[in-house]
């Protein structure tokens, strides 16, 4: 049979069909670390940061300020006179991620990462009770902290006996206090005295969506990686990250010194 017109077109459209459906879809984003935040201490200064809480009480006004940058890094100076508004405690800290634009929301769904360089010296001691090197909240008063990086005595207030005689061994950790869920602990040795990168991340997520990953390095050397899944890391309203130096006075280690923390390198990236 001869072809028609008919014929012709059908098997054209058919040939057209065939080839669109073997046409590959395209392929689906992959999620990166995008960078959103990347102060420069001599450039920005506290202007790096969303707020400031540099004794907030005027409890050592002569020593003010207690926060300021250095070259290329942020500094935290805390004196064994200095008290807090509660004065069970001592508070200098800064927080949020502050840009050109206002500052950055870590809200629920998103997922944060921060790196960065601290320094901590040995005058800068594990405690039995709580000292708080960085911690992530929600904004406001009356909030207990969802996260909490911490130099802690290893058994410090849980263990009454040793609480009484001064705790153990000095460690650094990672916390979600509010679950009493401990994520990871390591000496504290290692770190006094010398430049180690911190890199911190975590997905904001009410109930068991959250996740929270910790890596600490010294150089080449990884001194801790730790990750954890399924874990509420969310209040209400939006997660908040804070540094500086917050401790409490109950230590009974006679570790409680004039000290100081540094920090540099800060960046800020989302995951999208």
């Amino acid at each position: 049979m001869a072809p028609t017109r008919r014929n012709l077109l059908g098997a054209a459209l058919g040939g057209a069909a065939a080839a669109t459906v073997a046409t590959p879809a395209p392929a689906a984003h992959a999620a990166s670390w995008q960078l959103k935040w990347s102060p420069s201490a001599s450039a920005d200064g506290l202007r790096a940061f969303e707020t400031l809480e540099d004794d907030r009480a005027d409890s050592h006004t002569s020593a003010a300020p207690h926060i300021h940058a250095t070259g290329d890094s942020w500094r935290f100076d805390m004196h064994t006179v200095d008290r807090d508004t509660s004065t069970d405690r001592q508070r200098h800290e800064v927080t949020g991620l502050r840009t050109s634009g206002g500052f950055l929301r870590w809200t629920e769904g998103q997922t944060w990462r921060v790196t960065y360089e601290m320094y901590i010296p040995t005058s800068l001691k594990a405690t039995t009770s709580f000292t708080h090197i960085m911690q992530m909240k929600q904004p406001g008063a009356g909030t207990s902290p969802l996260v909490v990086q911490s130099l802690r005595r290893d058994g410090g207030t849980s263990r009454s006996g040793e609480a009484e005689s001064g705790g153990g061994a000095q460690t650094i950790e990672l916390k979600l206090p509010i679950d009493d869920i401990l994520i990871g602990r390591t000496d504290l040795a290692p770190l006094h005295n010398s430049w180690v990168d911190v890199d911190f991340q975590v997905k904001v997520g009410k109930g068991a969506a959250g996740s929270v990953r910790w890596i600490l390095k010294k150089g080449s050397t990884t001194l801790i990686d730790v990750s954890r899944g399924g874990v509420d890391t969310f209040l209400a309203d939006r997660l908040r990250p804070k540094w500086g130096i917050y401790r409490s006075l109950g230590d009974t280690s006679g570790s409680l010194r004039n000290c100081h923390l540094l920090l540099r390198n800060m960046k800020g990236y989302q995951l999208v």
